[in-house]
């Protein structure tokens, strides 16, 4: 009984996907209607995610399922995050979808189907399990990326996306054999126990799989050299199904990373120095490309490259011992707080066709619509890690955990990174209020985003105020 608890708030979004489905061949079900009881969806599982029951003990192999799932803290807060995510994209939709009229009830069942598998992602314990679960999202994905099959923009992202998101399965399928003919298991636990008794160079099979794994994931959040695709596929993507990518998907990834890269001390040593380079290149990669953007969401995907970045030196940080997670769990609230804020408020402004994209289409906005300007700017400037905000706060423990574990020189190369992200951060600022406004970004129809936009405002401080014990 205790394994289906854990796994109630996935049974529920899984069961609203499926009802949706089926629903959506009632034609007086109208768009609006839809995105209420996707809202309402995700919210009773967030409800219920939060009154699941999870033991205290926060070790990543607390096991559901004969060692299928895993269950700790950790999972708990990432499926809050994600279930989150899907909350406020459905609202950035229905905002979406007023102005841009493509929208069909499957659009939300699909968003519904991506979060089951992001959910299932963070708990998988077990190589079969988690790629079952990371097919069950892509395969989610790859179709709303190319939703709106009228734009070429469109078909051209889901493309690109799903070829190389077919390549990335592939090694991830390859690694899991591999790491299978080493260790002579799938499961995490039993692979941890072989490692504790045998060199984990002593294999060179369980070497060679690991290394395709890791790559597998390092595709899926945008990391050097894996990076070159998310500018184009999330600047194709609708709007919605672009905060979504970069929020919960990155959640999802980083969660069975984080799970997979504590099996064995000895293991993650071997990588640690690779994973050091990943890091460095992955932030300035970032950030050259997003300084030279003039699209926000150009600008934007460029910028969650560098934050992966953070996150991967989070993960070199990290220690196999009493693992919990707090410092990548912090820094994903924070950060899917500020991004999906942005996507909520541009979803509101952008108009069809999102006609509004670019840095100069938002210049005079604070004279115009003061409240939705600041917003943008606690957003930006939770980004750009400026306190009191959640993002200083999530940067603030990733270089303290950096300079725990001896990594004193990918601390500094962090602090440098973030100090050149401010350059395109605070021009969107720059342009909302020393600029004059040259339209009145008047907008039509009943919308849910500012409401979205004020509580993720408030949230991006109330997550800096919430201590995590490194």
């Amino acid at each position: 009984m205790l394994d289906f608890i854990i796994i109630l708030p996935l049974l529920v979004v899984g069961a609203g996907a499926i009802a949706l489905m089926l629903l959506a061949s009632m034609e007086n079900l109208s768009e609006g209607s839809t995105a209420l009881v996707s809202i309402g969806i995700f919210a009773f599982a967030f409800a219920v995610q939060l009154m699941v029951s999870v033991s205290g003990n926060v070790a990543p192999y607390e096991t559901a399922f004969s060692g299928m799932l895993t269950a700790s803290t950790f999972t708990k807060v990432a499926g809050l995050i994600i279930l989150a995510c899907g909350l406020f994209s459905c609202m950035i939709a229905q905002t979406y979808f007023t102005q841009n009229k493509f929208s069909s009830p499957e659009f939300y069942s699909l968003m519904m189907f991506a979060a089951s598998g992001m959910l299932l992602l963070t708990m998988a314990a077990e190589l079969i399990t988690l790629f079952i679960s990371l097919e069950i999202m892509s395969l989610a994905i790859y179709v709303l990326v190319g939703y709106d099959r009228s734009r070429i923009k469109r078909s051209e992202a889901v493309l690109k996306y799903l070829m190389l998101g077919a390549f990335a399965g592939a090694f991830f399928t390859m690694g899991a054999a591999l790491i299978y003919g080493g260790a002579g298991s799938t499961r995490f636990a039993l692979i941890s126990k072989y490692l504790a008794t045998n060199s984990f160079l002593e294999s060179p099979v369980l070497v060679a799989g690991t290394l395709l794994v890791i790559v597998a994931f390092l595709f899926k959040v945008a990391a050097f050299p894996f990076h070159a695709w998310v500018v184009d596929v999330y600047d194709g993507a609708p709007l919605p199904v672009t905060g979504f990518m970069a929020t919960g998907v990155k959640t999802a990834i980083f969660a069975v990373f984080a799970n997979f890269i504590v099996l064995d001390n000895g293991m993650k040593g071997v990588w640690v120095d690779y994973l050091f380079y990943v890091a460095v290149f992955t932030m300035f990669a970032g950030n050259l490309i997003a300084i030279g953007q003039n699209n926000l969401k150009r600008m934007l995907a460029a910028s969650g490259i560098v934050h992966s970045g953070y996150l991967i030196i989070a993960l070199v940080a990290v220690g196999t011992e009493n693992f919990t997670g707090g410092v990548i769990i912090f820094y994903l609230a924070a950060y899917a707080a500020a991004t999906l804020g942005v996507f909520t408020a541009l979803a509101y402004l952008g108009g069809t066709d999102e006609r509004r994209d670019s840095f100069d289409d938002f210049k005079g906005l604070a004279k115009v619509r003061p409240y939705t300007a600041a917003a943008i700017t606690i957003f930006m400037l939770s980004m750009a890690g400026i306190p009191p905000t959640a993002g200083f706060m999530g940067k603030f423990y990733i270089i303290t955990d950096a300079i725990r574990a001896d990594q004193m020189l990918l601390a500094v190369l962090g602090i440098v990174s973030s100090i050149l992200s401010m350059w395109y951060y605070l021009r969107l600022v720059i342009m909302m209020y020393f600029k004059e406004p040259e339209e009145s970004f008047e907008v039509s129809g009943v919308s849910l985003a500012p409401v979205g936009t004020m509580i993720l405002a408030v949230s991006v401080f109330a997550i800096g105020f919430y201590p995590v014990f490194l």
